[in-house]
Formats: C-alpha cells, sequence, structure tokens
C-alpha cells in the first residue's frame, strides 16, 4: 500500500490552490515532492503534455471544483465511479485523482530511470473521462478515525498473539523514519483541512506502517500454514480500513465544500 500515494499530493495541494491557499509555485513544488518532473497528457485544449502550473490552471478553466483521490485494490473499487476504462487504469496504477465539478481523472504512469542512489523520477498524470457519480465505499472522516482505531487494537492484538507485530533493526528504523516525519510534520494535510482530516491520516500512516511491518519482516513466529494464513487474515481487513481513511482524509476538503 502506498503510504504518502502521489494521488494525495496532488489532491491536497491542488484543493489548496483552488481555494486560493497557496500559489501555484508552492502547490507544484508540494506536488512533485521528491520526484523530477509531472506533467499532464490528455487534457482537453491542449494538443500535448503540459507542465502541472499550466495544467492545474486549465482544470480551474474547465470548471474543477475540488480534487478526490481513489486508491483501488482487486476487488475494492475504493474512491472510483467509473467508466470501466478509467476504473481498469486506475487499478493497474494503485491510484488516481477524480475531479469535482468536470467529468475528468487523472491516473500516474510512473517512470524511473538511472543507477541506484541516483534514481530520476518522472510522472506522467493522464486525463481521462469519468462518470458523474458518488465515489464507491468512501468513509465520512468520523466512521474512518473509529474504524482505524478498533483496526489497530484488533490487529496489534492478533498479530502480537502470532509474533509478527514487528520487531528488529528493520521494524526500528521504520519506526525512526515515521517519528522523523512527524516530528517535521510531513504527514500533515495542505492548508485547508480540518483538524480530523490531519488526525486521521496521520492514524492511518500509523496503521499502513505497522501492515508493512508484519509484510516485511517475513513469517516471524508464524511457520505452521494455519498460522500464516491467520496473519494474512488478519492483515487484510486492517489494509482495507487504513486504504479508506487515507482517501476520506485526502477527499474532506472537498466533502466540506459540499457537504
Amino acid at each position: 500500500m502506498l503510504f504518502e500515494p502521489r494521488s494525495g499530493r496532488l489532491a491536497a495541494w491542488g484543493n489548496a490552490l483552488l481555494a486560493g491557499l497557496v500559489s501555484p509555485d508552492e502547490a507544484v513544488s508540494s506536488i512533485v515532492g521528491g520526484d523530477a518532473v509531472h506533467r499532464v497528457a490528455g487534457l482537453p485544449g491542449e494538443p500535448g503534455p503540459v507542465g502541472l502550473t499550466l495544467a492545474l490552471g486549465r482544470m480551474r478553466a474547465l470548471g474543477v471544483t475540488g480534487l478526490r483521490i481513489a486508491l483501488p485494490a482487486p476487488g475494492h473499487p475504493l474512491g472510483l465511479s467509473g467508466p470501466p476504462e478509467f476504473n481498469a487504469r486506475a487499478l493497474e496504477a494503485g491510484e488516481a485523482v477524480v475531479c469535482a465539478g468536470a467529468a475528468l481523472g487523472l491516473v500516474p504512469e510512473v517512470t524511473q530511470a538511472g543507477p541506484a542512489g541516483d534514481v530520476h523520477v518522472s510522472v506522467v498524470w493522464h486525463c481521462l473521462p469519468v462518470r458523474e457519480a458518488p465515489p464507491a465505499d468512501v468513509p465520512s472522516l468520523s466512521e474512518a478515525e473509529r474504524e482505524l482505531a478498533e483496526a489497530l487494537r484488533e490487529a496489534t492484538t492478533a498479530l502480537t498473539r502470532l509474533d509478527v507485530a514487528g520487531s528488529g533493526p528493520v521494524a526500528d528504523a521504520a519506526l525512526s523514519a515515521y517519528r522523523a516525519r512527524a516530528e517535521a510534520g510531513r504527514e500533515a494535510l495542505a492548508p485547508g483541512y480540518p483538524p480530523r482530516a490531519v488526525r486521521v491520516l496521520a492514524l492511518a500512516q500509523r496503521v499502513d506502517l505497522m501492515v508493512s511491518l508484519a509484510h516485511e519482516n517475513g513469517h516471524g513466529g508464524a511457520v505452521a500454514a494455519s498460522e500464516m494464513a491467520a496473519r494474512a487474515e488478519v492483515l487484510r481487513p486492517v489494509e482495507r480500513v487504513a486504504r479508506r481513511a487515507l482517501v476520506a482524509a485526502y477527499n474532506s476538503a472537498v466533502e466540506a465544500r459540499e457537504g
């Protein structure tokens, strides 16, 4: 699962820009992050790929009033509303951005080049038509917060019993990196988001980290096939809840304006 989805950065800072809370330069810099470049292809009125600054301005002119994200997984079209062609592209990428106010969506294509330690990452957002309908399976912030708290408590207890909750040097390093990010405030959303959205996002990232550690640390004490199956059974709903919460947090700026 994505700890900090590119669709989330685009939606959060795009929403802040559309609301007049940040400058175009600040929005684009925050969206690109550590990548080399982002461009948008297939935008109505543009014959070829364009930079983010021009693309965001064009989207506003096309009637876009806000940006939502989708984080679909096989069997779970989270945040999508169709048509099938767009859903398939979003599922392949694992994420997408859906525009409010215009029937458009954006799916990222990520390209990496260069040796280890000096990887050049470029992103092309493919603009495609979408169906204007309520997104699938997106909870409210209050629902997401409650679900996350319950999932974190239940999963921690179950994974500890199975000896796969995450321990050792790899887990310690990951937890240290998470704490450093939290202290730097990098997990916070862009201006214009409600405080509850920031809390939900931070909790979803914690849950995501726990799931990732449980996956990456091998089988731990779960040697028997039955124990391995039990671990997978514990992680599956937790991962689903975390993805739902991430979508709810990133989409809350649009939901607040439309509610």
